[in-house]
């Protein structure tokens, strides 16, 4: 049986249902051509030993001016011991002009490295997606669709923090890929791709309207991430990238801000060469309307 009718007879089955044998394998690494000559034989870039100790040592280099004010303090009241000027500040003399001048810079070095240490950056973790791993393709997509639609999925998994995939063309979902939403897959027979709210909601309309990518870096800081049911419930980043003026792809990452300048623009080089293929397919597609075997 050739890949193409083998694609199309699993079609719309959830992935943990396959055999491994039945999927498509990729290669995930390709190897140098200098490795093969015998390595990289070019300068080697610096190292930058002053950042790697700082990204090291987080804590000691925020509390660092905290030291400098103690013992700043310490020695400006050490040298007011031993000086033999009175105790009590006088406007007249130099060298209790002098000393308040070193408490305030003293006391703003103490304050700043407070400060410091109660303002830190979130750190971002990579999160688990909590869902259903799925492979869903419409069984009516030609063989070379198929497989680049497989081959999209499987570099963009590899590449960016991609862990869910959704393809929307004509207001039909052609693909979805990767970790799902578990109200949007059954156990048991396929069930249908609800992306009636997607191509309804505001976020659909305002993509398709400017034609360009939208990119919602915290997910969770968004009230339209309603519109999405049938990604994770803890997807952190997503990107929306129309295709032409037909179709959607909707791309969920596992990361907060996890897609890069780079990846967004390699996604829109993507997506265009998928557009052209899908439009000239689009006409023959029998898409159902509601996307049954």
């Amino acid at each position: 049986m050739e890949a193409g009718a083998l694609l199309r007879s699993i079609s719309w089955i959830p992935i943990r249902h396959l055999p491994r044998r039945c999927l498509p394998i990729f290669p995930r690494s390709l190897r140098a051509s200098s490795d093969v000559q015998g390595g990289y034989r070019g300068p080697k870039p610096k190292k930058d030993w002053v950042a790697d100790w700082v990204s090291n040592n987080d804590d000691t280099v925020r509390s660092l001016p905290i030291y400098v004010g103690g013992l700043s303090l310490l020695a400006v009241l050490f040298n007011r011991s031993i000086s033999g000027i009175a105790p009590v500040a006088d406007a007249s003399s130099s060298q209790s002009r002098a000393d308040l001048l070193t408490l305030g810079l003293a006391v703003t070095n103490v304050l700043t490295g407070l400060v410091w240490l109660s303002i830190r950056p979130k750190s971002i973790s990579v999160v688990n997606p909590q869902g259903v791993t799925c492979q869903r393709i419409h069984y009516d997509l030609p063989d070379y669709v198929v497989s680049e639609l497989l081959w999209i999925w499987e570099s963009l998994s590899v590449a960016t923090c991609c862990r869910s995939l959704i393809i929307v063309y004509q207001d039909n979902c052609v693909l979805q890929i990767g970790v799902a939403a578990e109200s949007s897959i059954n156990s048991g027979d396929p069930i249908i791709v609800d992306t009636t709210k997607l191509v309804q909601g505001s976020l659909y309309e305002s993509v398709m309207k400017s034609g360009s990518q939208s990119y919602l870096a915290n997910l969770s800081l968004y009230p339209a991430r309603s519109e999405l049911p049938f990604l994770p419930s803890n997807t952190q980043a997503v990107i929306l990238q129309p295709l032409g003026d037909k179709g959607i792809a909707v791309i969920g990452g596992d990361t907060i801000r996890g897609f890069t300048t780079s990846d967004q623009a390699w996604i829109t080089l993507i997506a265009e060469k998928l557009d052209s293929t899908l439009s000239k397919y689009s006409n023959s597609l029998t898409l159902a309307t509601q996307n049954k075997v």
